[in-house]
């Protein structure tokens, strides 16, 4: 996936720069960057992150950074920002997105004798091709809505000029933006749980495709948002971080919402709840209060070195790193019948590890409510699943299996409660060895939202997709 910061400040930027890009860590695991403006002058670093944390592996370039607009990057693409050299003048750029057809963009490029300049992993970086869109133009603002207009997929943007930071989200408002506020400064962030312990207050939300321009004394905008928006509802289920908010709606509210809803109409006997750690938490608090019954902690996570595992860029590494990270608490466990809370099921094969130990560590029952419906088409619009197969997902196995073929169906397969709905999900129970499993209603996900089914994009669970 990824997150964006920026800040201008009528002082120095940097430590707030170093902080509010360092609260977007839980986005992504591969690499972060940060680029400082003072004057002509842009300093950048941009490090690896897959086997350290952002801080470690920033803090010593603070001392070298001075200046009062900064845009930084957690990025699971390519390395950020960019700075770039052009008619338009020396700007940086930091993106987060998925572009769909830029094969056809670069060929297009090449067709008119343009090139890119780093190409060593054999691909050209997306957030290049963004900024070869941007310099199309005569102006900055009418080359990000060239950007915008030319990309197929999802592009937020932050630019670091020498006229302040140019803040875009993308045309369908699929990734949040939001602009904070304190004495002397503006920043912008992907997620507002930046704001609060730098001393900013939200002070506006860019809707989609809205384009502002941002100095320490305030903001103009530049282009007026769009009427259609696809705010991905992911955002609130999984990646999106408890004290956020996105279109004025709490992650961790929804969560608790989401977990009352699962427990509306399930009176299956159980001992205790719980909530596979972190995401999970909410939903089962949610679940717990609704139906009255203790809430447990039978798995705890270590959390001094282990970060989330859903980034990591292959299979036997993301297992790894579930199966540490968790551990477990035989006493609360041994004996029990236990219902747990999980944000999703993807591919199932952490969960299913998961369910082996607890089994072996005494439980009598492991029951299981997602708290969302299940998975069973790819992301086409933002980059946070790896997965190189829609075989992948746990849902398609199991169609794969009822079927012969993993494409039949697929409509009356995402319908909750039909007879292939259930038998799909049962067919994902035997293969995880639960005891009993029942996912959350679509209806009843995005009425916790609160926002209406035309403004989310709920792809990933029934195919729909914006015309």
């Amino acid at each position: 996936m990824g997150g964006v910061f920026g800040v201008a400040s009528a002082s120095d930027c940097v430590s707030d720069l170093f902080y509010g890009t360092d609260y977007h860590s839980h986005l992504g695991t591969r690499r972060g960057g940060m680029a400082v403006r003072n004057g002509t002058k842009i300093q950048r670093a941009i490090h690896n992150i897959e086997n350290s944390y952002f801080r470690t592996k920033f803090e010593p370039d603070l001392n070298r950074f001075d200046g009062g607009l900064g845009i930084g990057v957690i990025s699971d693409t390519d390395p950020q920002p960019l700075i770039v050299g052009a008619h338009l003048g020396t700007f940086g750029i930091v993106t987060v997105g998925k572009i769909n057809n830029q094969e056809d963009l670069v060929r297009r490029a090449f067709a008119r004798k343009s090139f890119f300049s780093d190409t060593a992993a054999g691909q050209v970086h997306p957030t290049e091709v963004v900024a070869m869109l941007i310099c199309e133009a005569d102006n900055l603002v009418d080359g990000i809505k060239n950007a915008q207009a030319a990309i197929q997929g999802s592009c937020t943007m932050l630019l670091l000029t020498d006229r302040g930071l140019f803040a875009a989200r993308d045309r369908l408002g699929r990734t949040p933006l939001t602009i904070g506020c304190r004495e002397g400064a503006y920043a912008v962030s992907s997620e507002t749980s930046a704001f609060p312990n730098l001393g900013y207050e939200v002070d506006h939300c860019l809707g989609p495709g809205e384009v502002v321009q941002i100095s320490p004394d305030g903001w103009e905008q530049k282009a007026v948002p769009g009427e259609d928006m696809q705010v991905c509802a992911f955002l609130w289920v999984y990646y999106g971080y408890p004290a956020s908010e996105y279109e004025g709606i709490n992650v961790e509210e929804v969560r608790n919402r989401c977990g009352a809803a699962l427990a509306e109409n399930d009176d299956i006997p159980v001992d205790f709840v719980g909530g596979i750690p972190d995401s999970g938490i909410g939903h089962g608090i949610g679940y717990a209060n609704r139906r009255r019954l203790p809430y447990r902690r039978p798995f705890v996570k270590y959390t001094p070195t282990w970060p989330r595992s859903f980034m990591p860029q292959n299979q036997s590494m993301r297992d790894l790193v579930a199966r540490m990270k968790l551990i477990p608490v035989r006493q609360i466990i041994d004996g029990q019948r236990i219902l747990f809370c999980e944000d999703s099921i993807v591919r199932g094969t952490q969960l299913r590890d998961n369910v082996q130990i607890l089994f072996q560590y005494g439980a009598k029952e492991v029951h299981m409510r997602p708290a969302c419906p299940c998975l069973i088409h790819p992301c086409e619009f933002l980059n946070f699943s790896t997965s190189r197969s829609t075989l992948d997902l746990a849902g398609r196995k199991a169609i794969a299996d009822l079927e012969g073929v993993e494409d039949r169906d697929l409509d009356e397969y995402a319908r909750h409660g039909s007879e292939k709905n259930l038998a799909m999900i049962d067919r994902i129970r035997e293969q995880l060895h639960l005891t009993s499993l029942k996912y959350q209603d679509l209806d009843d996900l995005i009425a916790a939202i609160g926002l209406p089914k035309g403004k989310l994009c709920t792809h990933c669970w029934d195919g729909s997709s914006y015309p």
